[in-house]
């Protein structure tokens, strides 16, 4: 029994991203192996890779000329290349760029890539950075709540960027609240990146307080924030 659990904590450190498995077919001897609170990480992990698998759809339903600028014509394809695939988060096109720096790419006017894909894909590696680059945890893993907490932080900096910068053109890099200014305001993609925000606010509070930690807080100006460190 020692020995597989040794190999289940020590596949769990690859910088992969794996399919989540159903509750129910979880083995005995990876129940064991769990705490209580590697069962909460677990399902945090989960609600938000399901916010921003439906965060990409909304946006590429909002910026369809962003599906024209790959070969994948369908958002689903997308979806499983980033959530579902095994990966090392290092995408060819943003050219060794990860995380933090993917997202800032998005903004930029020299880049002409799928600007859908790269904000997603920056905000979903950034985040699981801040979660050690694990979909699943057992008993002898840990995270930083500070890196949970600085990671929330850094997703309210990105929606804001989504949602005020433009291009050269004076153009909006992506849609998403409104095309035009006469429109009425979408609250849906704020409530979606509010609960994506509190999720992860959520956990940092809940590691912090296991592990009585204290959380530094950071107050910035978005229209000058910088992203935090994780």
């Amino acid at each position: 029994m020692t020995i597989v659990a040794l190999f289940l904590l020590s596949s769990c450190n690859k910088e992969i991203v794996r399919e989540n498995k159903p509750v129910e077919n979880i083995t005995s001897a990876t129940a064991i192996a769990k705490t209580d609170i590697d069962n909460v990480l677990d399902v945090h992990i989960r609600e938000t890779q399901r916010l921003l698998k439906e965060l990409m759809v909304k946006l590429y339903k909002r910026n369809p000329r962003e599906l024209k600028k790959t070969d994948l014509k369908l958002p689903q394809e997308h979806i499983v290349r980033l959530f579902e695939l095994e990966h090392t988060w290092n995408f060819p096109e943003f050219e060794g760029k990860y995380d933090v720096d993917v997202i800032k790419l998005t903004f930029t006017d020299e880049y002409k890539g799928d600007r859908v894909f790269s904000f997603i894909a920056g905000l979903t590696s950034m985040i699981m950075k801040s979660y050690n680059y694990q979909s699943e945890f057992y008993m002898f893993d840990s995270v930083d709540p500070q890196k949970l907490y600085n990671a929330a932080r850094n997703i309210e900096i990105a929606v804001w960027k989504l949602g005020h910068n433009v291009d050269e053109n004076g153009e909006l890099f992506l849609y998403s609240n409104s095309l035009r200014t006469e429109e009425v305001v979408n609250l849906s993609y704020e409530r979606l990146c509010g609960k994506l925000i509190a999720t992860q606010d959520n956990i940092a509070k809940i590691i912090a307080n296991k592990k009585n930690r204290t959380i530094t807080s950071v107050i910035q100006r978005m229209a000058s924030a910088v992203f935090l460190p994780i």
